[in-house]
């Protein structure tokens, strides 16, 4: 059995923040952002939370799959920014929703955690273990960022997505995955610090820091070769692939993939002129978007790809 997804689901703040509102408090300008990234606007939560913001995705996937809350097995959380350390932003879904039959849980692997949730699912399903998962990429990036740091600040924004997968006969049918901690503090963000009875160290810079060029070096370079992993798993081409789905970064980025696979960029959609860079969530986000557009036809082949903060990448390629 495959792990299928059945269907999608997305929420993101009501507050929509353009370049040239960022431009009235900062030292930055729509061109500035625009010609850098692509970006245009992002969504920036004031009431929401990471968990509203999920539960609502979730609860647009699981309507759309047909399925019920008390149906689900299992729920993963792909989140660098929950709304508390614990309990779990998997088990605040699962309590929310009512799926009472669910195991819970969340995992971090920042830009990459979609993904790499989607491929524990297809694990889990071809395994015999579940069969119907829910999976939610979900951030609140605005409260880790430094909005004194034009350089950063500007590129990320907040919002959640969904996906039910459940088992069939056909859907994900390769995948990859990979990880490079020695470059890890390309991009990072300072934890909590050690403060007990025995040791008292000093505060981690908490807010998100990068660097730029860097991760940009390892994207376009990473990102096109485990695309061809998977493709040649498969024993696919690019000119096979319907649609490519990518982790919401950087529109050069994304060109830069596009050429490298020599494919043209209207397989490629973009939401990170509207929505920036929301690491976890932008592939769900994304992936719904085109879903509810119609863009997407039963028996299409489409890839997933995440890339980001770990460093951290992979690959998915599935049938729809």
């Amino acid at each position: 059995m495959r792990a299928r997804i059945a269907g999608t689901g997305s929420s993101l703040p009501g507050l929509r923040v353009t370049n040239d509102d960022l431009g009235k408090i900062m030292d930055t300008s729509d061109a500035w952002i625009r010609n850098r990234t692509g970006i245009g606007a992002r969504h920036i939560a004031v009431e929401e939370t990471t968990a509203s913001m999920s539960i609502e995705a979730a609860k647009q996937a699981l309507e759309q799959a047909g399925i019920k809350a008390e149906e689900l097995d299992l729920i993963i959380a792909a989140t660098l920014s929950a709304d508390h350390v614990l309990p779990p932003l998997s088990c605040e879904i699962q309590s929310a929703l009512g799926a009472v039959h669910a195991v819970a849980y969340d995992l971090c692997a920042a830009c990459s955690g979609f993904v790499f949730a989607l491929n524990t699912a297809q694990a889990y399903i071809q395994s015999g273990l579940y069969k119907n998962i829910l999976i939610v990429g979900a951030e609140t990036l605005s409260k880790l960022m430094d909005w004194s740091d034009r350089s950063t600040c500007v590129l990320f924004g907040d919002g959640a997505g969904a996906a039910v997968v459940t088992a069939a006969e056909e859907g994900i049918f390769a995948g990859v995955q990979g990880s490079d901690g020695s470059k890890g503090m390309v991009l990072s963000c300072g934890g909590r610090p050690v403060h007990n009875l025995f040791a008292d160290r000093e505060p981690e810079d908490p807010y998100v820091r990068m660097n730029g060029q860097e991760v940009y070096k390892f994207a376009v370079r990473t990102v096109p070769k485990c695309i061809g992993q998977v493709l040649e798993q498969v024993r696919l081409q690019p000119q096979d692939i319907s649609l490519f789905l990518l982790h919401q970064a950087n529109q050069r980025i994304i060109e830069a993939v596009a050429k490298r696979l020599g494919q043209p960029m209207e397989k490629f959609p973009v939401c990170l002129e509207e929505c920036g860079n929301i690491s976890a969530a932008s592939v769900p986000i994304l992936l719904d978007q085109v879903n509810r557009q119609g863009r997407l036809k039963s028996g299409d082949k489409i890839i997933l790809a995440g890339f980001g903060a770990g460093l951290t990448w992979g690959a998915i390629a599935l049938s729809w």
